[in-house]
């Protein structure tokens, strides 16, 4: 398989792949490609402070109070002005819903824990916590095929 990206600022983008065939790679790159915003980060607000936070940096984006934040992979909180709903339509397809009030980078975590209750919790690489729901939990094993 041969590999070539060529970057001309002066040429309209365009993207080509030759293939033999149809597979699960070129279904992923064609995904990728259509769901491709340009946006690679979202503006978070730190007391006073506004940073440009990248999507691969967020572990968690979570509403609580009627108000939007997100945990990067550090567990720091940052306020984000968007609603839940307009971050989903532009975030990538690693972010999945884990319940009704937060998004989850799926690379981010590290494991599903059981509790006693039998809820089920995402686990993030920086210790931060979620409760993930039934409804979505069983979506995500589907996702697995777990």
């Amino acid at each position: 398989m041969k590999f070539k990206i060529i970057i001309d600022p002066t040429k309209e983008e365009e993207i080509v792949a030759t293939v033999h065939a149809p597979s699960g790679l070129t279904e992923k790159l064609q995904q990728l490609v259509q769901e491709y915003t340009g946006a690679d980060r979202v503006a978070a607000f730190l007391e006073e402070d506004i940073k440009m936070l990248p999507f691969a940096e967020i572990a968690c984006i979570t509403v609580q109070d009627g108000k939007t934040w997100a945990v990067d992979q550090t567990g720091q909180r940052y306020r984000l002005k968007q609603r839940l709903y307009e971050l989903e339509a532009v975030l990538p397809p690693s972010f999945i819903r884990i319940n009704k009030s937060a998004l989850a980078n799926e690379q981010m975590i590290e494991r599903f824990a059981a509790n006693f209750s039998g809820a089920v919790d995402a686990v993030f690489r920086g210790g931060y916590r979620e409760y993930v729901s039934r409804r979505c939990f069983a979506q995500i094993k589907r996702r697995y095929r777990l």
